[in-house]
């Protein structure tokens, strides 16, 4: 079988960051990267699982709502996949960090986590999202459409 472009980024020299995956008929997919690959810890499924409610939750409400396509967890927990349609790469990044600072100080009940509502409602961990997204935060800071590219080479290239 053809190789797939997310199996294709040499993971060997990925750090934590905002990428740019692909464009695909209109929509961008962007990784947005909280651990090194291969490099455990991994994101916990419960801590994803709350990022995930809380990020979708968040983007879905903001002024770029018609936009938001999809964010969702990579199944090798290092991260999320966030689709987007018809948005500059400035304003994904601005909404990122905007949506990571908001779940950092997020208090109250997780949106979407009712038996009603979801397929695994039990399983969220908001203490450990605002712990992962405050080490993310930093990451991000200065983020430009620039820095989007993935990076290229051996173990020893990073941020």
């Amino acid at each position: 079988m053809k190789q797939i472009a997310s199996f294709a980024v040499d993971h060997t020299c990925l750090f934590p960051g905002m990428y740019l995956s692909r464009v695909d008929a209109g929509v961008t997919t962007y990784d947005i990267r909280f651990i090194k690959p291969n490099t455990p810890p991994f994101l916990e499924p419960p801590v994803m699982h709350t990022i995930e409610h809380l990020f979708a939750t968040y983007v879905r409400n903001s002024p770029f709502a018609e936009h938001i396509i999809y964010f969702g967890p990579m199944g090798c927990r290092t991260g999320f996949y966030f689709l987007v349609s018809g948005m500059s790469h400035e304003d994904a990044i601005d909404l990122t960090q905007e949506t990571l600072r908001f779940i950092a100080d997020y208090e109250g009940e997780i949106p979407g986590a009712t038996l009603k509502e979801c397929g695994n409602y039990k399983e969220q961990d908001l203490p450990g999202a605002k712990e992962a997204v405050r080490r993310m935060l930093p990451v991000l800071e200065g983020w430009t459409p620039e820095r989007l590219t993935y990076p290229k080479g051996g173990p020893s290239h990073g941020v």
